[in-house]
């Protein structure tokens, strides 16, 4: 089974904790996730961010197909990082670091996330027609959705990069 890797990073000219309070409230998923997914938060989320957390989702990933995700923040480090896997959803394996570091004029918010599609053969094929451009519309909508939120650090571009590993 192909293992696939997305990085992206996006200046946001806020502080640490501006970030962080923003970036580790599940609630605020739905925020920036685009609304064609029909992105729903079913349980886990009423309470501040925590180690081994469960949180279940609703999604629409595609037209026509629905689906629940459920994911644990399995690490964490207040204002720093979090990392969630999924433990159900539509993929073989999910595992997302988030990280935020303090640059000049406001923080880089960095995602490293490994994963690999299901169907064997199949999934291979739909990731470059599918999956990875799906993945790259729903990190620019949040890259969008941040900015005008917060701005944007002209000085710093953002970057998205998906590939095999």
């Amino acid at each position: 089974m192909q293992l696939y890797q997305l990085n992206a990073r996006q200046a946001l000219p806020i502080d640490k904790p501006t970030a962080w309070e923003f970036l580790s409230n599940p609630a605020n998923l739905k925020v920036i996730t685009p609304e064609h997914m029909d992105f729903h938060i079913l349980s886990g989320a009423e309470r501040p961010m925590f180690e081994g957390q469960i949180i279940h989702y609703k999604v629409s990933p595609f037209a026509g197909f629905t689906t629940k995700w459920v994911s644990e923040i399995c690490s964490l480090r207040e204002g720093d990082y979090f990392v969630d896997k999924q433990l159900f959803g539509p993929y073989a394996l999910w595992h997302h670091k988030h990280f935020i570091k303090e640059i000049e004029g406001g923080v880089l918010m960095e995602d490293c996330i490994d994963y690999k599609i299901p169907f064997g053969f199949l999934g291979r094929l739909a990731h470059p027609l599918t999956v990875k451009k799906q993945l790259r519309q729903i990190f620019y909508y949040r890259e969008q959705k941040l900015k005008e939120i917060f701005g944007t650090l002209p000085a710093h571009a953002t970057f998205l990069e998906i590939k095999s590993i």
